[in-house]
């Protein structure tokens, strides 16, 4: 089954969302993948993925199998979105604000403490009009 909802930048304004760059061969994507789920089930925080040099049909497979969390599913068959990124590898995930702009970048696979101690309440505070880690320390 393939995914309807595309990935653009546009996707990324008016509310604050993660995006989550992912593969179907990477071995850390289905660790943290559990995860997703369970913010999607929870309904949070919208999840988008960024499918990075996979095969569509593969892609599809793996999100059938276990599960697609995601709200939009981008595809990066060449990895150039993933270089304007600044993604190293896979997984990564980005918290986006409002404004589509990246404000937390986190390489590797995401764990429960992660979500718990940094990410989730960024994103509180995101949606309280908080500053971004970036902009706290400049104050």
């Amino acid at each position: 089954m393939g995914r309807t909802l595309g990935l653009a930048s546009d996707d990324l304004k008016g509310q604050v969302s993660l995006v989550n760059v992912f593969a179907s061969w990477c071995t850390a994507c289905r660790v943290e993948h559990p995860l997703f789920m369970r913010l999607k089930a929870e309904g949070f925080v919208p999840v988008h993925g960024l499918n990075y040099k996979d095969r569509p049909e593969d892609a599809a497979n793996w999100l059938d199998t276990l599960g697609d969390p995601y709200t939009r599913t981008g595809a990066d068959r060449d990895g150039r979105v993933a270089i304007d990124w600044g993604v190293y590898g896979v997984p990564e995930t980005f918290v986006i604000s409002p404004e589509g702009r990246i404000v937390h970048k986190h390489i590797g696979p995401i764990t429960r403490t992660d979500l718990d101690d940094t990410i989730l309440p960024l994103i509180a505070r995101l949606r309280k009009g908080g500053p971004t880690p970036a902009e706290a320390g400049t104050r």
